[in-house]
């Protein structure tokens, strides 16, 4: 059947193998791979997939999205069995009864349509929400379907008299519901989770007690006429439970130190973090963000060394090489004392020769004997980061070497031919002698995550405090290992490079 016909049928299905979830809108019916297998897919959808359901039998799957139709497949062969047309814009939300027979479907255009997968039509079409639909939730029975989306609202319908009651409302947009028992999981836009009382045994209880109601099958502007004309009171007017979230960063400033990023929250809390340390130093509560960064202006402006985004709804820095390493700072600058006790190389010339690799303007005055100190921010970073995993990889590596009656090699990741030894001397200063800076040290109470990706691709992450020093060093980019195990940098013909820009280690 032309796939472009109505409510049409085909018993025609493809197979091939799904390489990667983002670049095909596929569908795997198996993903289980074992060898000799390759996983079965259902291949039509032209656009996003935004929602799936299946029966209990788990022979039937259907499946809608931006093309605004609800299509049906045999989950056992991956093959097109309807299309179902109806809604006018995405299809959000859906849900399938245990026999498969009938289907709810929850859209953008703000209808929920419950369909007859039989008679291959739309049966009842129940106006209930004022915009966007984004999730349903149904009795055992399929007798009320609960709804919820982007006014704020979670109704529940009778399917049979198409009447409606406003269950609930939440301050931000509802993006999913869990019934269980006479209870409903409420999450939204906001980072809290909500319980609600919902009679969900016995849902006819709300329509027979005294509660404001929406009848029958309206359209969607009489149905917005009459909620606005009724004001509905919600059955419930507070959740019996509240799982509390952590407030999302919605806004961030890069401060010019290149050391500071300002946040503001969704509660409104302006706070001051320190990326080398990866924690908030400053709470300044609820305060205008501008007038903080005014406070905070420095004349100083140096170059970028690091990215953030905050799409996750916390911080999150991206360190590419060679970019990162073309900060240096001072000690004085730092308030880094001058010549630690630990440091074998106090007293030499300035730490390091970044100046020249990288182009730095700082100028070392030399003829008056002065020694200006100075530090890789991005180096120190990641060795502050990775604290743990050197101490516990060199123990590990020392307590290999001692049981097989070794010595412990210096060294022992090659030397890359586009690095240069950060100093003078430098071979000698190999990860065992590591010197974590008070600006560089990250809490082991509130770790942050990595996320890293390694010499053959693959993302992984962890908490620092949980790297063990068993690692595999192929899971870590070279250009990482060199650094913190060598001490050795990008040379400066590479720094204007993009190598390695899509290895990126997160601190959230």
């Amino acid at each position: 059947m032309d796939e472009d016909h109505s409510n049409g049928t085909n018993a025609s299905g493809n197979s091939s193998l799904l390489k990667t979830a983002k670049s095909s809108n596929n569908i795997p019916m198996n993903t289980t791979q074992i060898e000799g297998y390759i996983p079965i897919v259902a291949k039509g959808h032209k656009e996003s997939v935004y929602a799936l359901a299946m029966n209990e039998g788990g022979t039937l799957l259907v499946s809608g999205g931006t093309e605004k139709v609800v299509r049906v497949w045999d989950a056992r062969s991956g093959s097109k069995t309807l299309k179902l047309k109806g809604h006018t814009d995405n299809i959000r939300a859906l849900l399938l009864d245990s026999t498969g027979r009938f289907c709810l479907s929850g859209s953008s255009d703000s209808m929920i349509r419950l369909w007859d997968l039989g008679q291959q039509r739309c049966i009842h079409t129940y106006a209930v929400h004022t915009d966007s639909v984004w999730a349903l939730a149904s009795t055992s029975t399929f007798s009320h379907v609960y709804s919820g989306g982007r006014d704020f609202s979670v109704y529940v319908t009778d399917l049979q008299t198409r009447e409606s009651a406003l269950l609930c409302t939440e301050e931000n947009p509802v993006l999913q519901l869990a019934l269980h028992d006479d209870n409903i999981w409420v999450a939204s836009t906001d980072s809290s989770v909500h319980r609600w009382n919902a009679e969900g045994r016995n849902p006819q209880k709300i329509f027979e007690g005294d509660n404001s109601l929406l009848t029958g099958n309206l359209s969607f502007s009489r149905a917005k006429v009459s909620s606005e004309e009724s004001t509905l009171d919600p059955v419930y007017k507070q959740p019996t439970l509240t799982i509390p979230g952590i407030p999302a960063i919605v806004k961030l400033e890069v401060l010019n130190n290149r050391r500071h990023v300002l946040t503001k929250d969704t509660s409104g809390l302006v706070k001051l973090w320190e990326i080398t340390k990866g924690a908030v130093v400053e709470d300044y509560g609820k305060v205008s963000m501008e007038k903080k960064i005014k406070e905070l202006f420095e004349k100083e402006d140096l170059p970028v060394w690091f990215t953030v985004d905050i799409r996750l709804g916390c911080l999150s820095i991206h360190l590419d090489s060679p970019q990162c390493f073309v900060v240096e700072m001072s000690f004085a600058d730092l308030n880094i004392a001058d010549k630690p006790k630990d440091d074998k190389f106090a007293g030499r010339l300035p730490l390091c020769l970044l100046g020249k690799c990288f182009g730095c303007n700082s100028v070392l005055p030399m003829s008056t004997g002065r020694k200006i100190r100075k530090v890789n921010m991005a180096q120190e970073t990641l060795k502050g980061l990775f604290a743990n995993w050197l101490r516990k990889r060199k123990q590990r590596r020392g307590s290999a070497a001692s049981t097989n009656g070794e010595l412990l090699p210096g060294k022992d990741i090659g030397i890359r031919s586009n690095t240069t030894p950060i100093m003078d001397g430098s071979s000698e200063n190999n990860e065992t002698d590591a010197v974590i800076y008070p600006p560089f040290q990250f809490s082991n109470i509130f770790p942050p995550s990595l996320v890293t990706e390694g010499n053959h691709g693959g993302q992984w992450k962890k908490k620092i405090t949980n790297l063990d020093g068993t690692e595999d060093e192929k899971d870590f980019p070279g250009w990482f290992l060199d650094c913190i195990l060598n001490n050795l940098l990008p040379s400066a013909e590479n720094t204007n490079t993009n190598e390695n820009t899509n290895t990126n280690t997160n601190a959230k």
